[in-house]
């Protein structure tokens, strides 16, 4: 059987009311064969079921023994892939039908081993917002480590390159033997992007969009909470052991590691505030008043809410939930 041309790896996890219109649009794509893997991560809804009965020999289902979180299901997707390239679809996302043949082309030009894009973020009203400014990507024909790396700071970072889906040429996966670090299930893209680049992979990029990001109004964004910031570093430090950094792309990833531990001590520092653990919440401040500094507004909104008088806590309350940043309402843009 002759291989496609790209492989197209969703994750699904309880996606019966997206994943086959997220099918459809792999499906759809034009100048290129596709088949398409789907990698249940152990759905308790219709998920499995749906994409079973489309009965489509393009489409292949893979179902994980246990619920192993977004990289190992990608992993598996991954695995069981044949295509030249690989590219990476979310379960509720959907690409528009030139995305794929241009992506590769543009690689193979530039004898890249992967490519980005623009992503489009599409609201359930129906407006459209691009992601990122097109001048901004039409400035930069290759994403280079240091600027990737510095891209993923939390609170710091303009524009989070993280969140772009890219396309990889399969066999330098093979032969490089990158793969997503299961242990984390935010930030697992991030660190396998980054593996790539710290291989050598020359990534292009597309500034035009082709990937169609779905933003559901009212769902709850994933919120960060300490576990996943010690599980970031943790991963860091396994990118590190195995690719050490020089130059700017060392000096980008001490500003991420100083960015990550900041973000944590003031996690911390809101944890022990809304337990009103006003000692512990001193202790973390002295330990890092370098987060505090940066970080300052947020925590003085929630310091005003908690501290005040009863009677005067709506009013602070209502400051606090004006801010832009509270600790409990960082979410990572992860839909649903």
């Amino acid at each position: 059987m002759t291989a496609p041309d790209v492989s197209v790896v969703i994750a699904a996890y309880n996606a019966a009311d997206t994943i086959q219109r997220a099918i459809t649009s792999a499906l759809a794509q034009d100048g290129v064969s596709v088949e398409v893997i789907v990698a249940d991560d152990c759905s308790t809804d219709a998920t499995r079921q749906i994409v079973a009965a489309l009965g489509e020999p393009a489409v292949k289902l893979v179902s994980l023994g246990s619920n192993g979180g977004p990289g190992a299901a990608r992993n598996a997707g991954f695995a069981a892939a044949r295509g030249g390239w690989i590219a990476v679809l979310d379960a509720d996302d959907t690409m528009r039908p030139n995305r794929l043949a241009r992506m590769i082309a543009a690689a193979e030009g530039a004898d890249a081993v992967a490519a980005v894009d623009n992503p489009d973020v599409l609201h359930q009203d129906g407006r459209t917002e691009r992601m990122f400014p097109q001048d901004l990507l039409a400035d930069m024909p290759a994403l280079t480590l240091p600027a990737f790396i510095d891209s993923n700071r939390i609170f710091r970072s303009t524009h989070n390159f993280g969140y772009m889906k890219p396309v990889f040429r399969r066999a330098f996966l093979l032969e490089n033997r990158l793969a997503y670090d299961e242990a984390l299930r935010i930030g697992e893209d991030y660190l396998l992007l980054a593996a790539v680049l710290a291989s050598g992979g020359r990534c292009t990029v597309i500034p035009e969009a082709g990937y169609l990001y779905h933003i559901r109004e009212g769902s709850i964004s994933r919120v960060l909470h300490l576990d996943h910031v010690d599980a970031m570093l943790a991963g860091d430090s396994r990118l590190l052991a195995r690719f050490p950094l020089s130059g700017e792309a060392a000096a980008a990833q001490r500003r991420r590691t100083r960015n990550l531990m900041e973000t944590r001590a003031f996690l911390a520092l809101v944890h022990h505030l809304k337990n009103r653990s006003l000692g512990a919440a001193a202790k973390v401040a002295l330990g890092d008043p370098l987060a505090i500094r940066h970080l300052a507004m947020p925590i003085a909104a929630r310091w005003r809410r908690l501290t005040a008088p009863p009677i005067h806590r709506k009013t602070a309350a209502s400051r606090a939930a004006s801010s832009s940043s509270t600790a409990q309402d960082l979410a990572l843009k992860n839909k649903g």
